[in-house]
């Protein structure tokens, strides 16, 4: 393990290497405080390098006071951690597949930049009209929803509709089972932090939304995956990893997965939960794009009960990014857990965004509003699907609904190597290896529907793929 992270980063001195790779083990909790590190010599052999090499490296870590050297006994990884460095955690990879740069290049683009690789709808297809009458009714609020602190659960109308809404999709979840939090990304950083410690191993998919790794690196999570196939992930070895590495979570999506747009059959949700059951594994199901299904598909937390599934959601695809809210449904116990949680690191709940969501959810335009959605979005994946096929881009798989595109580029192709051209040109791609611990899918590429619709977009990946 040590000499292939030693090989992928190139440049520099070896020794430089050595600090490095050290340092990024020690920043992902691969080696824990107190932890002994190879002697000299049998880093030296293992690596294939001097001893001198690594007597060096070693002697720039314990000056900087990442580890320390213990006569007659060897060298230690220091107990006072240094401040970490969400950066360090994760594989140095080249920008254009670190997840970082597919945020940032994504958040930052200008209007008149083509977004293919971000994970949103144009703002021309969200509900501009509904959230400014929903606005107009707020603005005419009484003072207290305009300036009081939220409950730390969250509004209880909201929430009364959130439960009504979960029961359309087989989970019965009372309002005292439901907290509200900023944004589906909140309700998973609460949960880490209530269920996880450092050094605690977390399973996800492979591929998987990249901003999971991303979070559970910041929570210093050992990751490890499994393959995720049309039908979920790959069972046969979810069993072999769940028994080997005993993980403490398992984050998914079950409805729509991102980035693959498959759907989790109810043969493998079984079978999940039955191993989940076995080796006391506790799930954290993403569900933040249900409203884009056309038919509800099995939810882990339906078939379970709410008794080791956690289901947490969002309206920030749907309605909108600015007007953030999420939320999380969880057994009582657990509720009452992470509104202490919720109360320390957060305070009150955010009361203005929850009756302006309440409001929108509540006017009868927003079926319709999905409704249309959906269709248009069906349109956008046949469309963009075909245009794909021509430039020799294969989908993995033709999504039930959804946003997602999960496509293969021809043989050879590097979708790093693509994405760097084309944000040349002012778009920003989302390449494969961004969503995937094992770095498998280097020939792989995530389009948005909704955002890939341009033809300026596919001009553009023609010119790259002929050069």
């Amino acid at each position: 393990m040590m000499q292939k992270a030693i090989q992928m980063n190139e440049g520099g001195t070896r020794v430089e290497m050595v600090v490095a790779t050290i340092r990024q083990r020690i920043a992902g909790r691969n080696l824990t405080p107190g932890a002994r590190l190879p002697s000299v010599r049998g880093l030296a052999a293992t690596l294939k390098l001097s001893t001198s090499t690594v007597v060096d490296a070693y002697e720039r870590l314990v000056a900087e006071g990442a580890i320390l050297a213990r006569p007659g006994s060897g060298f230690y990884v220091a107990n006072q951690a240094a401040p970490f460095a969400l950066a360090e955690a994760g594989p140095k990879l080249d920008r254009a597949v670190d997840p970082f740069w597919i945020s940032r290049q994504s958040l930052e683009a200008g209007e008149a930049d083509l977004k293919p690789g971000c994970g949103w709808l144009p703002p021309s297809w969200l509900p501009g009209d509904g959230m400014r009458r929903g606005l107009r009714t707020l603005a005419r609020a009484d003072g207290p929803a305009l300036a009081d602190y939220g409950s730390p659960l969250g509004l209880p109308q909201l929430r009364q509709l959130i439960s009504r809404r979960m029961g359309e999709r087989g989970i019965e979840a009372s309002p005292g089972q439901i907290m509200l939090a900023d944004s589906g990304t909140q309700a998973i950083d609460l949960l880490c932090r209530f269920l996880l410690e450092p050094g605690d191993t977390v399973l996800v998919d492979d591929p998987c939304y990249f901003n999971f790794h991303a979070l559970l690196r910041a929570h210093r999570a050992k990751i490890v995956s499994v393959p995720y196939t049309a039908s979920g992930p790959d069972i046969e070895l979810f069993a072999q990893v769940v028994a080997d590495e005993r993980p403490r979570l398992y984050i998914t999506n079950s409805a729509i997965h991102n980035p693959t747009g498959a759907t989790l059959s109810p043969v493998t949700a079984h079978r999940v939960l039955k191993l989940a059951d076995q080796f006391d594994l506790t799930i954290i199901e993403d569900d933040i794009f249900a409203d884009f299904e056309y038919t509800p598909a099995p939810r882990l937390a339906a078939f379970d009960g709410l008794e080791r599934v956690i289901h947490i959601g969002s309206f920030s695809k749907t309605l909108s990014a600015s007007a953030r809210c999420g939320f999380v449904v969880a057994k009582p116990e657990w509720i009452d857990g992470l509104t202490d949680l919720k109360i320390a690191t957060s305070f009150g709940g955010g009361r203005l965004t929850a009756e302006l969501v309440l409001n929108v959810l509540s006017d009868g335009n927003y079926r319709k509003h999905m409704e249309t959605l959906r269709h248009r979005l069906s349109r956008a994946m046949s469309e963009v699907s075909a245009k794909l096929k021509n430039l020799g881009i294969t989908p993995w798989l033709e999504p039930k609904a959804g946003m997602f595109l999960w496509c293969r580029l021809p043989d050879g192709i590097d979708a790093a190597d693509v994405a760097r051209a084309a944000l040349e040109k002012r778009i920003v791609l989302a390449p494969g290896n961004a969503f995937s611990l094992s770095q498998s899918a280097t020939n792989f590429m995530r389009f948005n529907v909704s955002q890939t619709l341009d033809p300026r977009g596919f001009e553009v990946l023609r010119d790259i793929l002929a050069e």
